[in-house]
């Protein structure tokens, strides 16, 4: 099975394992790599939103510009969230191979244009098509969330996951905010009203540029490095593509999470597509206030998908795996039934009430997800975290043709269908079992499965004898803390600081 050999002592400004990824979450802190790594990613995550959901807020103006119509507008919504499905997968896999600083930096880059090239639009054709390229730099969820797995210990993995998720998420309800205010300075300052949109766009564009050039030279992907580097003194062995699609694809856990996170982060996708519209012609209200009220369901995740996140890793402490199950399964319910609830009621001030508490529930249960992904595989981690993350954009695109696409469906009661389906599509986190640590019905396996025994098992005899298996010995011995407080197979718990983020 091997052992774990001990590295030269490193300095970091971190306290970390030995892994050497940090054991401790100081959010206020820019210490590198780990801390510098986490504000970057969500910097420029939340960019790649702001850039994605610029357009919706705007939609009341636009629509007349372009002389779009409601079929015309739901086709564009799907576009701008379908084109991220298939780029999730390719991003988690290029992490693998090559790195998250290069493949984040790169996708941020080449989707830049398409937001400039937005202001050119002439057409419902030129409309869905920019808003589809555009969201391809969605997929640099994967990269954040991949990151943050290569740079924080397991005991506190899930915050780290879940503030820099929901933070990045936070451009999703900032644009709402911001676009209808930037496109009334510059209609106020003399730009007629549909030129006023267009040039609005020069501001997501740019700043999205902006923090594709801090990512590439100003952060590195490893704890000890860049995956080049690394390479190069032999610390990271190179890994072949079809091993790692292999590990990921056939590991039944990875294929569960991407359907469950359909159906909460997928939901997140669809409300910022429509929230603003449904606000705008169900209860009357302007512009501006469809754009604060929208805003507001974006907005929760300052607090909520962190939240989970941080909740995971608490829940962990004491139950371990199977704590973070149960948490994740309860509260993805609750926002299912909170989703029902909204489509239900007809007043403007309960509808906003029950927005508020479902986007809470509903974001908490994303963080929740990446408190248990990093576990999944670690020779594969990038491919389930691009199965995940391509899995939210499925659910969206299915959510959007099923409940709004043309008129089959009044916005309410596509709400609360919507509300339904994730109930029901929770109900599989029930079959996900670790043989060393169990599922939310199983106990561990009376064999005495180890965390060596799960991921050593992704690697062959031939390749450990080439020691390529030394990292994920090292996360196994990392991981035990999954066993939690109340299995009679506990270890003692590490010394040094609390993992509670400041």
């Amino acid at each position: 099975m091997g052992t774990i050999e001990d590295d030269p002592p490193v300095k970091f400004a971190l306290p970390v394992d030995s892994d050497h990824k940090a054991t401790v979450f100081r959010l206020f802190s820019f210490d590198k790599p780990h801390m510098r790594a986490f504000h970057l990613s969500w910097i420029s995550f939340f960019s790649c939103f702001v850039s994605t959901f610029a357009a919706p807020p705007l939609i009341p103006i636009i629509r007349d510009n372009l002389n779009l119509t409601s079929t015309d507008v739901g086709n564009a919504g799907i576009a701008s969230v379908s084109g991220a499905v298939f780029a999730r997968l390719a991003m988690g896999t290029a992490c693998d191979l090559f790195g998250p600083r290069l493949a984040s930096s790169s996708l941020i880059l080449l989707t830049a244009p398409a937001v400039l090239f937005f202001s050119a639009a002439s057409s419902a054709a030129s409309f869905l098509t920019l808003r589809f390229l555009i969201g391809f730099s969605l997929a640099t969820f994967v990269s954040t969330q991949f990151w943050m797995s290569s740079m924080f210990s397991p005991s506190v993995v899930g915050t780290a996951n879940g503030v820099a998720g929901g933070w990045g998420n936070l451009g999703g309800g900032f644009t709402q905010l911001i676009m209808p205010l930037i496109y009334a300075v510059i209609r106020d300052a003399g730009a007629v009203s549909f030129t006023a949109w267009r040039i609005a766009f020069f501001i997501p564009a740019l700043f999205q540029i902006m923090t594709a050039y801090m990512v590439f030279f100003f952060a590195q992907d490893m704890p000890d490095g860049d995956f080049k580097s690394l390479k190069k003194r032999g610390e990271k062995p190179k890994d072949s593509l079809p091993s790692v699609l292999r590990g990921a694809m056939t590991n039944y856990r990875a294929w569960i999470l991407a359907l469950t996170y359909g159906y909460c982060f997928g939901v997140e996708l669809t409300v910022d597509n429509v929230i603003a519209q449904y606000f705008y012609d169900r209860f009357n209200v302007n512009l501006h206030t469809a754009g604060l009220i929208a805003a507001s369901f974006g907005m929760a995740n300052l607090f909520s998908r962190p939240g989970g996140g941080i909740l995971s890793d608490v829940v962990s402490r004491k139950f371990g795996m199977r704590g973070r199950l149960w948490t994740l399964w309860s509260v993805q319910t609750i926002g299912g039934v909170l989703c029902v609830l909204l489509g239900k009621v007809g007043s403007l001030s309960a509808s906003i009430t029950v927005m508020i508490a479902f986007s809470i529930f509903c974001q908490a249960a994303c963080g929740l997800t990446f408190g248990v992904v990093p576990f999944v595989s670690r020779r594969s981690l990038g491919v389930v975290s691009g199965m995940t993350g391509g899995g939210g954009n499925v659910g969206a695109v299915v959510t959007q043709l099923l409940f709004f696409h043309g008129s089959k469906y009044s916005s309410e009661t596509g709400i609360t269908l919507m509300g339904i389906m994730i109930i029901c599509c929770t109900l599989p986190i029930l079959l996900i079992y670790f043989p060393q640590w169990g599922g939310m019905l199983w106990a561990p396996s009376a064999k005495n499965a180890t965390e060596e025994d799960y991921y050593l098992s992704e690697w062959s005899v031939k390749e450990q004898e080439n020691g390529y298996h030394k990292a994920s010995l090292k996360f196994a011995d990392n991981s035990r803390s999954e066993r939690g407080k109340n299995s009679a197979r506990a270890t003692a718990p590490a010394q040094g600081e609390s993992p509670l983020p400041l």
